[in-house]
């Protein structure tokens, strides 16, 4: 295990670099952050927001929690929301989960695991949605994969049908919202072709992306 005065002297050694190539770059990060992007990710330590996406610090707003899910009732992530959309003016929300996601993979074989049970209820009710377009696939990866995919796509829709989109949409606010997938063997991230700047779009865009795959089984 790392020593934890290890990672201290990780991070001073890493500010000094900072400041030795910008000597401005923290004073100027204080006076007021600008980030252009809301991520909503999972929690997972293998996938963070700035380094996938190559963005500094005070580009990117973060929201993370176990698979990515955005549920009404959660005060927590819908004051992420709100407060990126109408505080920091953000431009685009994207909503990015992952293949090999432990959390979509208890959801899917039923695993019980704790209290988390009663978090990953909402991605066992994705599963139950799509039974069966997931059936229809072969078991293993593949179907682990696509309820994955199938997860980010019900979080994108459930983004946008909060009040807050819906109140920023209204008042013809330049906001889009996307839903992406990280692959943990390539590092590379995947647009799922879900982004919508409406509630039209968004509909037309759930629509299109949960069409059930034919298996080439």
């Amino acid at each position: 295990m790392t020593d934890l005065r290890e990672i201290l002297e990780n991070n001073r050694r890493w500010a000094e670099r900072v400041r030795a190539q910008e000597p401005s770059f923290f004073s100027d990060l204080s006076a007021i952050q600008r980030p252009h992007i809301l991520w909503i990710g999972c929690s997972d330590s293998r996938v963070p927001a700035n380094q996938i996406t190559g963005q500094l610090p005070g580009e990117v707003f973060v929201h993370r929690n176990v698979a990515n899910v955005v549920v009404h009732t959660d005060l927590n992530c819908l004051s992420a929301v709100q407060y990126a959309v109408d505080v920091l003016g953000i431009r685009h929300v994207i909503v990015c989960g992952h293949y090999g996601c432990g959390g979509v993979k208890a959801a899917l074989d039923g695993l019980r695991l704790g209290l988390v049970d009663n978090w990953l209820r909402h991605v066992e009710d994705v599963r139950d949605a799509h039974a069966e377009a997931l059936a229809a696939l072969p078991e293993g990866e593949t179907r682990w994969d696509r309820l994955c995919e199938l997860n980010v796509i019900e979080q994108v829709l459930h983004v946008t049908q909060t009040t807050v989109m819906r109140d920023a949409w209204a008042r013809s606010q330049e906001v889009n919202v996307h839903g992406w997938i990280y692959s943990l063997k390539d590092g590379r991230l995947r647009d799922l072709k879900v982004s919508a700047a409406s509630p039209a779009e968004a509909a037309r865009a759930y629509a299109d992306a949960v069409r059930p795959r034919v298996s080439k089984t």
